[in-house]
């Protein structure tokens, strides 16, 4: 029950935000396996994008991840599904293909502790960082 808890949790909030050094941080998890983005997080991630000022003149960076459950080959092929559904967002909401940047790390480089439940949920993501563009 804990873990449906802390799954529907990420699920509902579907995003974090950071900010670091100028650069807009917004995060989108998924479920063990998953790379699909429904309605509700698309929806959220659009209402972020139009309360940026000037929410067009950034570059982007799709950064993916994966927790560590499964090989490498898989969790490198699932990283690069989840980029690219958040490519096709970002796309659909008019950003430029060439003004976003993707890398997808798969189980490399977590940021939290996959011997952990809660670490390998907060680890299943994708990154979308926003860059301000001097003009």
């Amino acid at each position: 029950m804990k873990r449906l808890a802390v799954i529907a949790f990420l699920l509902t909030a579907g995003f974090a935000q950071a900010q670091e050094q100028g650069q807009i941080i917004r995060s989108i998890y998924f479920g063990g396996g998953s790379w699909y983005i429904d309605e509700y997080q698309i929806k959220e991630l659009y209402h972020f994008i139009d309360s940026l000022p000037g929410s067009m003149s950034y570059s982007i960076s799709i950064h993916s991840h994966t927790d560590n459950i499964g090989g490498v080959e898989f969790n490198q092929m699932l990283s690069e599904y989840r980029s690219q559904a958040a490519l096709r967002v970002l796309l659909q909401k008019g950003y430029p293909e060439e003004s976003i940047e993707i890398r997808d790390f798969g189980l490399h480089n977590p940021v939290f502790d996959n011997s952990t439940h809660e670490g390998r949920l907060k680890n299943r993501r994708v990154d979308i960082i926003f860059w301000p563009q001097v003009l």
